[in-house]
């Protein structure tokens, strides 16, 4: 089948290679993101031993926590345009490896300057990672793909908690094993994953459709220039541009609101379950898997739908709208069970909203404007992941208990199903 095959015939020989695509590279991205999740969120799991050991309160875990995303942000844009220089090969895995390493030496920590410190650099090691995986997702899908792939990416999101949590938990009860505490046992051993990772990317991971040695030769032409097609039509070119445009801020703005819910759940729950439950920590490890798995379902048949539809704004606004009614629920109600129940709704919805969230600006932005776009847009955003688990920890210092601290994300996520319906939407692609 040649270049210049009919409609139909493009349409078959695209969902074919699509298909190809997905289940050669989707597999071995999602374990590389379930890692970069464990690691960048297993500080949870392991305050409940090291605030205890090293005496930090509340409001220094969550600052601590947050921190990593000052580093995160500052270097954001900086790493997804060297990824569009060097290449997504040899760029992934320098990432990773850089942040395996770091986040391997939080073994170390032993006060306040130090957990400052070291999740501040994980947080500049890690940049890039993230939007550099959402820029490379459009090197290979159109824009009718989109939603539906980049939910199927982000699953490993929510299922590193399904499998973190459990894990993570039983890490923690090898506290004193070789004189180690048990949370050091959990950076140390949920580390070196990411540094030998890092190593095979080089080995497997092409850099686009070009390099893809498993794609017969007129195939890897077809996919490169019906990209090459789809980045030249349209949409701001500027990288420098996108700077100053209104709709990335309101992108960043949108995904800003997002993420200081995801990331204040996704640092607490370790805490937020240990209180309503009274269990053990290996315990706490299992419980938080259910919230995770129910977030991995909710992603996927939403981006699905999303992408079905062809409609972007408001699969962003309704999932983030019982997001915020589960939260509710779990301030509110005195019964621990149907506080949980709140936990896992609240988890549905947010993690739900995350595929449709990046169809719209991946869309939207082409040319030289994505890898900047991306970028700017995701280290925005995930300041949200700094301001959040630092005023849950404010506010639960403050009053004791987490109600208020819920009640307050739960308005923050109103506030992105109200930004969800006025962002730009691009036409679907045919």
């Amino acid at each position: 089948m040649s270049p210049a095959a009919g409609p139909d015939e493009g349409g078959l020989r695209e969902q074919r290679l699509l298909f190809i695509v997905r289940w050669r590279l989707l597999p071995f991205m999602f374990v590389l993101y379930i890692v970069s999740y464990v690691d960048r969120v297993n500080v949870g799991f392991a305050s409940l031993q090291m605030n205890r050991d090293l005496g930090l309160s509340a409001s220094v875990y969550g600052l601590g926590a947050g921190i990593f995303f000052i580093g995160y942000f500052l270097f954001e844009v900086p790493s997804n345009l060297l990824l569009e220089r060097f290449g997504a090969r040899p760029w992934i895995a320098r990432i990773m490896v850089t942040w395996g390493v770091i986040s391997t030496a939080m073994m170390f920590t032993d006060g306040v300057t130090s957990f400052y410190v070291l999740r501040f650099l994980l947080g500049v090691a890690e940049a890039g990672f993230f939007p550099g995986m959402i820029l490379y997702l459009t090197y290979w899908f159109p824009e009718g793909e989109r939603a539906k792939t980049v939910a199927l990416f982000m699953t490993a999101n929510a299922l590193a908690g399904v499998i973190g949590g459990p894990l993570s938990g039983a890490l923690l009860t090898m506290d004193g094993r070789a004189g180690l505490a048990g949370w050091q046992w959990l950076f140390l051993l949920e580390g070196l994953p990411a540094v030998v990772l890092g190593g095979v990317v080089l080995l497997y991971l092409p850099n686009g459709p070009r390099d893809a040695r498993w794609l017969a030769p007129d195939d890897r032409v077809w996919l490169a220039e019906r990209r090459e097609r789809e980045r030249a039509g349209g949409g701001h070119q500027s990288p420098r541009a996108v700077l100053t445009n209104g709709p990335v801020w309101a992108f960043s703005l949108l995904y800003f609101a997002i993420v200081v819910a995801l990331y204040s759940v996704s640092f607490w729950l370790p805490q937020i379950l240990t209180r309503l439950s009274g269990q053990s920590d290996f315990v706490v490890g299992l419980l938080s898997s259910l919230p995770y798995a129910i977030a991995a379902i909710g992603m996927v048949l939403v981006g699905r739908h999303s992408d079905r539809t062809g409609e972007r704004r408001w699969h962003v606004a309704a999932p983030a709208l019982v997001a915020a009614a589960g939260l509710m629920l779990s301030a509110l109600v005195a019964s621990p069970v149907l506080a949980f129940a709140g936990v896992c709704l609240a988890a549905l919805g947010i993690w739900g909203s995350l595929g449709p969230f990046w169809a719209l600006p991946t869309a939207w932005l082409r040319g030289g404007a994505a890898a900047a776009g991306i970028a700017w847009i995701n280290s925005v955003g995930n300041l949200g992941g700094f301001v959040g688990p630092y005023g849950v920890g404010y506010l639960r210092d403050a009053t004791g208990n987490f109600a208020i601290a819920l009640a307050g994300l739960a308005g923050m996520l109103v506030i992105a199903a109200v930004l969800a319906v006025k962002v730009p939407q691009a036409r679907r692609a045919r």
